[in-house]
């Protein structure tokens, strides 16, 4: 399993497939989850727990285009503006059908670029957002921050309201990357933006890093690993960037004969992935590191990693509310997501329902193989005595499954304690192990490669 070629032999190179955030993924969401699903799955949470919540900001003063989010550009902030009045006017609705002391165990705004509101609009949605639920006692207020829009305003808005945790994307800090990708963002503002957060007393600081960016190399990515590494984020998640042009148009204006070939990839994602290590971070999952102190660290020590639509997470809570246009949410009984559209997002909320559009319910073996799944992206490793035990699977039936799929990976995978388990050196083809306990018709959707 150390040699390219039989990397390849198991279609390390080739193969395009989900990044398992959701089991089923977002492509086999249908409509027959609807707004009145979506009320009663709220309905039917247990008075008193906790619950996480996503705040989708979908706008940006400029769009990147190696970006393939849900978001749209603004000049100014008259529509930003009104949104925020919309995610408001969600935010009360979902008041009135929230059941009494609920908290929250977890807090994202997300985007977009949540921190192009202004100071007030900051302060009015956080106001919102408490007066539906407080944020538990230990739990996690995060915000992802663009270097180029932030200032002491708005991170004084952000730290008093509770924000403990903000998240920086870099991708990449080479100057004709940056023009390559549009998107401008020197090392020099990032260090800025990273010093100001940690003066206003957050201390916990994300990154995002890019590999497989075009005209990238090995030597680029070393530079820009080591310029991230001198601000010592806590958490960094090294994503590999998806060149989906069919799906982001905006990627179009990437030359795709820039991009770095699937082996080069490979030797990019390593080359980073070893300063990260040399440097003392846990490797947590497939592509994200952090701090010996940061809760993934410790959720992995203790087996309770788990994997959500951010990548990875410690927070356990069994329902992760989401408000905004496009924004997913997850119950036990499934999945529900907003109206894409804007205005499709706010018309529904002016008419006083939910915008839910699509979604999915869980039925037959959507669990168990879901489960099975993120044991694999988050432990690469599935324990059948936990799967027997949590599902309606006799171990017969677990172990038919099993067996089929590493018959697909000769002498790659293992079988230990009752445990499957990807060996280290096959850690690469962890979501092609992953695509291989996935019951849906993969001819439905066009993913991202696999490296």
């Amino acid at each position: 399993m150390e040699t390219e070629k039989q990397l390849a032999k198991l279609g390390l190179f080739d193969a395009k497939v989900p990044r398992y955030t959701s089991y089923p993924t977002a492509p086999h969401f249908n409509n027959d989850v609807t707004p009145d699903t979506y009320r009663r799955w709220i309905e039917a949470i247990p008075r008193g727990a906790q619950v996480s919540l996503y705040v989708h900001v979908p706008f940006c003063r400029r769009l990147c285009w190696f970006c393939a989010c849900r978001t749209q550009g603004t000049s100014t902030l008259s529509p930003v503006a009104a949104y925020v009045e919309t995610l408001k006017a969600e935010l009360s609705l979902l008041k009135k059908t929230l059941p009494e002391g609920v908290s929250l165990s977890r807090l994202h705004w997300g985007g977009g670029t949540p921190t192009l509101l202004a100071p007030d609009m900051m302060e009015d949605l956080a106001a919102s957002i408490f007066d539906v639920a407080p944020l538990a006692e230990d739990g996690e207020f995060s915000v992802e921050i663009d270097p180029n829009e932030i200032d002491d305003a708005r991170l004084s808005v952000l730290a008093q309201a509770g924000m403990n945790r903000a998240s920086i994307g870099v991708q990449d800090f080479d100057d004709d990357i940056q023009k390559t990708i549009g998107r401008i963002q020197g090392y020099d503002i990032t260090r800025d933006a990273v010093d100001m957060i940690r003066a206003h007393g957050v201390q916990s600081v994300n990154a995002d890093i890019l590999f497989g960016l075009p005209h990238q190399t090995q030597e680029r990515i070393t530079e820009s690993v080591q310029k991230l590494l001198s601000l010592s984020p806590d958490r960094v998640a090294l994503y590999g960037y998806a060149h989906v042009p069919w799906m982001a148009k905006r990627q179009q204006m990437i030359p795709s004969d820039a991009l770095p070939t699937p082996q080069e990839r490979l030797a990019l994602f390593e080359t980073a992935r070893n300063l990260f290590l040399w440097d003392n971070y846990d490797e947590i999952g497939i592509d994200h590191f952090a701090t010996k102190t940061d809760g993934l660290s410790v959720a992995q020590r203790a087996g309770t990693l788990r994997r959500n639509f951010q990548g990875y997470t410690d927070d356990t809570a069994d329902v992760l509310l989401a408000v905004g246009a496009s924004s997913i949410a997850r119950f036990p009984q499934g999945y529900a997501q907003n109206a894409p559209a804007t205005s499709a997002h706010t018309a529904a909320i002016r008419e006083g329902r939910f915008s839910t559009s699509r979604g999915h319910r869980f039925a037959g073996e959507d669990l168990m193989r879901g489960r099975i799944i993120e044991a694999l992206m988050c432990d690469f490793r599935v324990d059948a005595d936990e799967i027997v035990e949590t599902f309606d699977v006799s171990r017969a039936q677990l172990n038919e499954m099993f067996s089929n799929v590493m018959a697909q990976f000769p002498n790659v995978l293992a079988l230990e304690s009752n445990a499957l388990v990807i060996p280290v050196a096959a850690r690469p083809l962890t979501r092609i192990v992953a695509r291989a306990f996935d019951d849906y018709d993969m001819s439905k959707a066009q993913h991202s490669a696999a490296i």
